[in-house]
């Protein structure tokens, strides 16, 4: 069986307290993009899993401690599963970029060999191990409201221009950064009835640790920059903790001759044109 295992685009970030568990409770407008890794996934018969990454990105995936072979230890613990199982997957998506590759490869097996029927008890437990952020890769868009909630919201046709520079950022070391907190916001149900004024929206939000980003490595902020002047870019931001910067344009042509421009600027930059999914 061959899975796409889709990436996530923050639109938005907002970051509203520190959790007595150490976890920032946040509120992020989101997007699942159609840059995926292609996951491989057979039963075996034998003791012991056998998962292997392939790519660009492999170089700092962890062998025998990732989210796919961290997920199948738990899934036999909870004794949801009983086999063992061949993953060969092929990293398209970039790692420590804010896309969430490695959680979506852990929901994307998840959700295969539970065969979508993932209960909500299921998924807190999931959820303790691979990350807060699982839950997103079961919506396509939706606005998170909290790290228990997401709203969905109505499926816009977006284009985006995407761009990591040569870091890598660390979510514990930007998130340990954060010394303010915003109020939290109410999901705008009336802004969300069309593309023109979801765009004029989400323009009005930002990404509350881009800045943190933005002042530790401010290659960030000149690609940003670059990015956003750019014919048909509504705005240019940061997904998640970084590295990778967006654009998001009008269309996608635009979007591709923004690309081909940028390139020459940052010649040794990683660059993608990717929708909505």
């Amino acid at each position: 069986m061959v899975l796409k295992s889709f990436s996530k685009i923050n639109l938005s970030l907002n970051i509203n307290s520190k959790l007595k568990n150490g976890l920032h409770d946040i509120q992020s407008y989101y997007c699942l993009i159609n840059l995926f890794d292609k996951i491989k996934i057979r039963k075996i018969d034998k003791k012991k899993d056998k998962v292997v990454f392939f790519g660009p990105f492999v170089k700092h995936i962890k062998k025998s401690n990732n989210s796919i072979t961290n997920l199948l230890k738990l899934l036999r613990k909870l004794e949801l599963i009983s086999g063992y199982y061949s993953v060969n997957v092929i990293k398209n998506i970039p790692v420590f970029s804010g896309l969430g590759g490695g959680t979506s490869n852990a929901a994307s097996v998840l959700k295969f060999l539970l065969k979508g029927k993932v209960s909500k008890k299921i998924l807190e437990k999931v959820e303790k191990l691979i990350g807060s952020d699982l839950r997103l890769f079961f919506h396509k868009q939706g606005f998170l409201q909290n790290l228990r909630t997401i709203k969905t919201i109505k499926k816009q046709k977006l284009f985006f221009l995407l761009s990591r520079p040569n870091i890598i950022c660390s979510t514990k070391k930007i998130y340990s950064k954060v010394k303010k907190y915003s109020k939290k916001k109410k999901f705008n149900f009336q802004k969300m009835n069309n593309k023109k004024g979801f765009i004029n929206y989400i323009l009005e939000q930002n990404n509350e640790l881009q800045s943190i980003v933005e002042e530790e490595y401010p290659s960030i902020k000149i690609l940003l920059k670059d990015i956003n002047t750019e014919k048909g870019c509504h705005f240019s931001r940061m997904s998640g903790s970084g590295s990778v910067c967006y654009g998001l344009f009008n269309n996608e042509s635009n979007a591709k001759k923004a690309l081909n421009k940028i390139k020459t600027k940052h010649p040794k930059f990683w660059f993608s044109i990717a929708k909505t999914v």
